[in-house]
């Protein structure tokens, strides 16, 4: 009798583990079946929510799905990746990852809440732009060297909307000897208008949002923090033209919980990869004079991303910044 219910409840674990496994298998081979939320950190009308948009636009048609954009800015980006990292690991939560809270708040910032490298996993870059230094078409500085002269003798409020600009900004003052005010914003099209109205004494962020503005003759910029000047600024000169050791470029990638699984995961990374192929992303590109980073995969991506916080950890230790 005890041999027979022994066999018994062996047989009945059998079943309830072979029962078990559709609730799963499943939930990971049909996904997606419900749309996916992509959480961008930053307010609408900067550069990520951009892109993010066009490239969830292409995504679509490849996983059958809504890509649903939200924008979670606040804490230079902090509270949209806490967003994520509270998320359940399925892949239906997905983050729009940049240098500013990806790369940075781990150097600014004594406790972000998160590890970026611990916690993510990349599903692959989107692409990587110059910022751009910007003023009111009235202001008396047109250039790096009008703004460190301008600052030895009079206060200079200089804004933006991240951590990674913030950095960007106290390593020209810097280099420069200077010491500048600096005024965080959440978002690009609000320290624009404060630069038109004279409020802001220089804006500084990414190139798309802005670009459209110079271009108009709304705003006038004064610098680009590539390695060579920007092709649809050809007369606006690069900041290592000034300081030859600035080079700076602002980048956006996707990220998923690092506890994502692996077929989940693989099915971001395939749709991803051919929307950045199409030819509306590659549009995108040019008309924003972005570089695609395509081949930035989930292996490649996350080397970048450990070289960019090594590389900052460098320049917040050069110009005396320390997490806070």
């Amino acid at each position: 009798m005890t041999r027979f219910l022994d066999r018994r409840r062996a047989l009945m674990a059998l079943a309830c583990a072979a029962a078990a496994l559709p609730a799963t298998a499943p939930a990971q081979s049909d996904f997606p079946n419900k749309p996916i939320r992509v959480i961008v950190p930053f307010a609408a009308g900067s550069g990520a929510d951009g892109a993010t948009r066009v490239i969830a636009e292409q995504m679509q048609r490849t996983l059958g799905q809504t890509l649903v954009v939200e924008n979670r800015p606040g804490g230079s980006g902090a509270v949209a990746v806490l967003a994520v990292k509270q998320a359940p690991a399925d892949g239906y939560t997905v983050l729009v990852g940049t240098n500013s809270p990806m790369s940075v708040n781990p150097i600014v910032m004594k406790n972000p809440g998160y590890d970026s490298v611990k916690d993510f996993k990349p599903v692959n870059g989107i692409l990587r732009s110059m910022n751009v230094w910007y003023v009111a078409n009235e202001s008396p500085i047109r250039s790096i060297p009008d703004l460190v002269a301008a600052a030895k003798s009079k206060p200079v409020s200089v804004g933006s909307y991240s951590a990674g600009y913030h950095l960007g900004i106290e390593w020209v003052a810097a280099l420069g000897g200077v010491k500048v005010n600096y005024v965080n914003y959440k978002g690009q099209a609000q320290a624009i208008t404060d630069v038109i109205g004279r409020a802001l004494d220089v804006g500084m962020g990414d190139m798309s949002g802005a670009l459209p503005l110079i271009q108009s003759g709304k705003i006038r910029a004064i610098a680009v923090s590539g390695a060579t000047r920007h092709p649809g600024l050809p007369n606006v000169p690069a900041i290592r033209e000034t300081f030859p050791e600035y080079e700076n470029y602002a980048w956006t990638s996707f990220f998923v919980r690092a506890e994502t699984p692996p077929e989940v995961h693989g099915k971001l990374v395939a749709a991803m990869q051919a929307a950045l192929r199409t030819p509306e992303m590659k549009r995108y590109f040019e008309v924003n004079g972005s570089d695609p980073m395509v081949d930035f995969g989930p292996e490649r991506m996350g080397e970048h991303l450990r070289q960019e916080i090594a590389r900052f950890r460098r320049v917040a230790d050069a110009a005396g910044i320390k997490a806070e």
